[in-house]
């Protein structure tokens, strides 16, 4: 039936059943909605149950209300595709946990295991996914830090949850896979206010610099024999690497972190990330967050990352995130600026990765009130800045103070640096 059609049909059924119309305009309403929902509708509980409910409502109220159900189904029904394959249901929920779920409508689940050599710290309450029939996959998450895991339903059908770290206490099977990826949850405060602190340090180049360097270059640069230095002394004062996602999780709702936890954050993306501090993180079994310009790895520019060099990082365990499309300052841009850099930056990162960036790293250190506002309203989860400090308070994510790292750095003054309550 075509658009044309439709609205001569319900022309002629609004003019007939005007009063009719007015006396039950709650229950017009409620067609609508399901109007509204009908892919829903189709989807979840299939074109039989539909007749059956219209047939009912047809027999208490007239065929009128049968009939305008009729009327707004067939007019939509072609915007529509219903996934069902003998009675397997292919469901992708609309949250920032994407599951794909396939598999017939579960029975009550019974707990699972998590097989992992990891400490399960206590349960904590994050977002509840739902299956199609309304059961809910688990009401209660417990982290699992730094392993990445595969949700197995009932039927037989298994996902991987890409950098997820989920393991369901009392819902459905998980089973540990890929160890080093990053959690991608959806943080959930739950309304108080905290303060941690937490050192997040800031590296830049991973290199020697050339003979010409300027003074710029000359010291924002490590040497790798030094990074090794102070990788090994971060562990030998026995502090813990984590992610932004943990420190935000612990800011949120109280999720725990190690007794001494530390943040390893390196600014725009250079290549020597890739070819010097990547290898050493991975021999330490360390992690570290990598903040990327991305029209500069677009455009190829030699002395900054690949794609092929991030998806081999991120595989790794290692965080990408966004410091911007093309590394300009933020500061005292308007709006619709400010949201290309957003949603350009991370709209990039996850079509090249596959997950979505949550954290900014502002370019420069520059920024103002709006370009707060800008990245919060394109759901990013928070941002670091160049201020120099350690101690992070969850009313202020999107203004996370830094330690600055410099060629100079030496383990000694490291250790100071990470000791100070600042």
């Amino acid at each position: 039936m075509d658009g044309s059609g439709c609205v001569g049909i319900f022309a002629a059924v609004k003019s007939r059943w005007a009063t009719w119309a007015q006396r039950y305009s709650a229950l017009l309403w409620r067609v609508v909605w399901w109007s509204a929902v009908h892919d829903w509708v189709n989807r979840l509980l299939g074109p039989l149950f539909i007749g059956q409910w219209a047939a009912t409502f047809s027999a208490k109220r007239g065929a009128p209300l049968a009939l305008l159900v009729i009327l707004f189904l067939a007019c939509s029904s072609g915007q529509s595709q219903t996934e069902n394959d003998g009675g397997r249901i292919a469901e992708e929920l609309e949250a920032d946990l994407v599951i794909t779920v396939l598999a017939p409508s579960p029975t009550p689940f019974v707990r699972a295991p998590v097989v992992t050599s990891t400490p399960v710290p206590p349960a904590v309450a994050l977002p509840t996914p739902t299956l199609p029939d309304a059961h809910a996959v688990a009401a209660l998450f417990t982290r699992v830090p730094d392993v990445g895991v595969t949700l197995a339903l009932p039927g037989g059908a298994n996902h991987a949850i890409d950098q997820g770290l989920f393991a369901p206490a009392g819902g459905v099977l998980i089973e540990v896979a890929n160890p080093g990826s990053t959690p991608r949850w959806e943080p959930t405060p739950d309304g108080m206010q905290r303060s941690v602190r937490a050192p997040i340090l800031m590296y830049h180049y991973l290199s020697i610099p050339p003979p010409n360097a300027d003074i710029y270059r000359r010291d924002l640069s490590v040497a790798p024999a030094l990074f090794r230095q102070h990788l090994e002394r971060i562990k030998a004062d026995g502090y813990t690497t984590i992610g932004l996602y943990e420190l935000v999780a612990h800011l949120a709702y109280g999720a725990p972190l190690p007794e001494r936890p530390v943040i390893l954050t390196f600014d725009d993306g250079y290549r020597d990330n890739y070819e010097n501090a990547f290898p050493l993180l991975v021999e330490q079994e360390m992690t570290a967050t990598f903040f990327v310009v991305t029209d500069f790895i677009d455009e190829g520019r030699p002395e900054y990352l690949t794609w092929d060099m991030a998806r081999e990082m991120h595989a790794a365990g290692m965080s990408i995130e966004s410091h911007g499309r093309n590394h300009v300052s933020l500061r005292g841009k308007d709006a619709d600026y400010l949201v290309w850099q957003a949603l350009g930056s991370l709209e990039t990162i996850e079509f090249e990765l596959g997950v979505r960036p949550r954290f900014i790293s502002y370019p420069a250190g520059e920024y103002d009130r709006q370009t707060l506002e800008i990245f919060r309203s394109a759901d990013f989860w928070a941002g670091v800045t160049t201020i120099q400090g350690a101690t992070h308070e969850s009313k202020q994510l999107f203004e996370l103070r830094r330690v600055r790292i410099r060629g100079s750095t030496t383990p000694d003054e490291l250790a100071r640096l990470l000791a100070l309550d600042w």
